[in-house]
């Protein structure tokens, strides 16, 4: 047990140290080429690993969807993800990945994990943003500098769900009103995932609430330090002011706790609220948001509650 709860320590202090780990497994064969891809998902999204149980189909569910399985008395759905991704596996999926992202529960079917990896954030990078429909947040260095260095595709998560989600609108039934921002403040955003991306947009344009949106934690810090600049700068034009930052946990280059680490550590963005905004949870993540100094935290993605904590800070700011 202490050794048990020692690797659960160890591996949550990995936050301050903008690292983390990365579960690597494989889906089979791309049907690009003859080559067996390396895939990871973070560890923090994993709760167990099991060998294939016998799974229930449900009628008339998606093509993707293998069905259900009963794990400890709790029925989760199963998605293919070799099909999902485009592979073609050697053989069935052997073992199952049992996940919990954003308030859910789900299990993902793979052809066999190969190891944990334990990275520095910085050398995730983004992925192509030029590719559309993209199931993946960002390429994974694995071994950087040595002759055996590899490359790892970090899966999307949340695109993969919304896949199997209905299409729907983002209404601003139950958001309130329009946010009376200060004049000329703004919002600073970042996630790494598109889709998670285009639902915050939709979100903030409800609200009415003027923003700029951004795919990593350096792109948003290297945009505050821009806009301090520009207020610094006499006779050139004056930059908004960021009223509030809006932050992911897990993205490439900088992460969430340690970009909320130099805002609150550096005197002119210290006063500036820090919202996390991320689909990881847990006792242990919401402490180390906690320790790095942010304002508050809520799971991904509830329209409503998102707008209520908005409101509670930018409606004071700007009185």
């Amino acid at each position: 047990m202490h050794n048990f709860q020692q690797d659960i320590d160890e591996r949550s202090n990995l936050t301050s140290l903008n690292k983390f780990e990365l579960l690597l497994f494989r889906l089979g064969t791309a049907r690009s080429g003859d080559r067996s891809e390396v895939y990871g998902i973070n560890v923090f999204k994993i709760r167990e690993i099991v060998v294939m149980p016998t799974i229930t189909k449900v009628a008339e569910s998606h093509p993707d969807m293998m069905g259900v399985v009963k794990i400890r008395d709790e029925i989760i759905p199963v998605f293919n993800l070799p099909s999902i991704v485009g592979c073609i596996p050697n053989g069935a999926p052997r073992l199952l990945l049992i996940t919990e992202f954003a308030r859910t529960t789900q299990a993902f079917a793979v052809e066999a994990v190969d190891e944990i990896v334990r990275l520095e954030w910085q050398d995730v990078l983004p992925a192509d943003p030029t590719v559309s429909d993209a199931l993946i947040t960002s390429i994974a260095k694995i071994d950087s500098g040595k002759p055996e260095a590899r490359l790892a595709q970090v899966l999307d998560v949340e695109s993969i769900l919304r896949r199997f989600q209905r299409e729907e609108k983002l209404a601003s039934d139950g958001m309130g009103s329009a946010i009376a921002m200060a004049k000329n403040s703004i919002v600073l955003a970042a996630d790494d995932s598109a889709v998670a991306r285009a639902l915050i947009e939709g979100a903030l344009q409800a609200l009415d609430i003027r923003y700029e949106m951004l795919a990593s934690g350096r792109q948003l810090w290297d945009r505050l330090e821009q806009l301090d600049q520009s207020q610094q700068d006499k006779g050139g034009p004056r930059g908004p002011e960021v009223a509030l930052v809006l932050s992911d946990l897990e993205m490439p280059e900088m992460d969430g706790f340690t970009l909320t680490r130099k805002i609150k550590g550096d005197r002119r963005f210290s006063r500036i609220p820090v919202i996390i905004h991320s689909s990881l949870s847990g006792s242990a993540n919401e402490a180390h948001i906690n320790a790095v100094g942010a304002d508050a935290y809520i799971a991904k993605f509830v329209p409503n509650e998102l707008a209520t904590l908005l409101r509670s800070f930018l409606q004071a700011g700007a009185a």
